[in-house]
């Protein structure tokens, strides 16, 4: 089983990259034409939204240096301790639907303390795979198009981003565990 992922891992993205122009040159779509087209709206739309993006940076550091991200892990890691999964991983859930950045800085310490092989890593990788920064996504994408009210969006995006975390530690501890 571990073979048949790591063969899919390695040509999912290639056959990926590979097949997108090849349809849109099937399609008769100017690959080309069409992507510079995009990047020029991509300017205007950059700048409109770096206000939302700056707010949501400081809420961010705001919620790391004040040590509420702390006061939420105390609550959590003796019951991820009696599941017996990693505890070191729980950081990883709380961060990554806020920070994309600060979620990837800290799946890099615990792959470079505990190794890619390790159980800690894979579910650490597997974690920044399945889930999403649903903060920054609401915060940027909503922002860009002018919608103001997000309520369900939030709680449909941390509730898929719960799932995606508890389905990353059990499907790693089924296959590597």
């Amino acid at each position: 089983m571990l073979a048949f992922i790591n063969l899919i891992s390695t040509w999912a993205i290639p056959i990926i990259i590979a097949f997108v122009p090849l349809y849109a040159y099937y399609r008769k779509v100017l690959v080309y034409e069409s992507f510079v087209d995009g990047a020029k709206e991509g300017f205007g739309t950059a700048i409109s939204i770096i206000p939302q993006l700056v707010a949501m940076m400081v809420a961010i550091s705001v919620f790391r240096a004040s040590g509420a991200l702390d006061f939420f892990l105390s609550f959590f890691t003796p019951f991820f301790q009696w599941m017996g999964v990693p505890s070191e991983i729980l950081p990883l859930g709380i961060l990554r639907p806020l920070t994309g950045t600060g979620s990837l800085a800290f799946t890099t310490d615990l792959i470079g303390t505990y190794g890619p092989d390790s159980m800690i890593g894979r579910i650490a990788s597997t974690v920044q795979g399945s889930t999403d920064t649903t903060l920054y996504v609401l915060t940027v994408y909503f922002g860009a198009v002018g919608i103001r009210n997000s309520r369900y969006a939030l709680k449909v995006g941390l509730l898929s981003d719960l799932v995606g975390f508890v389905a990353a530690i059990f499907i790693c501890l089924l296959v590597f565990g």
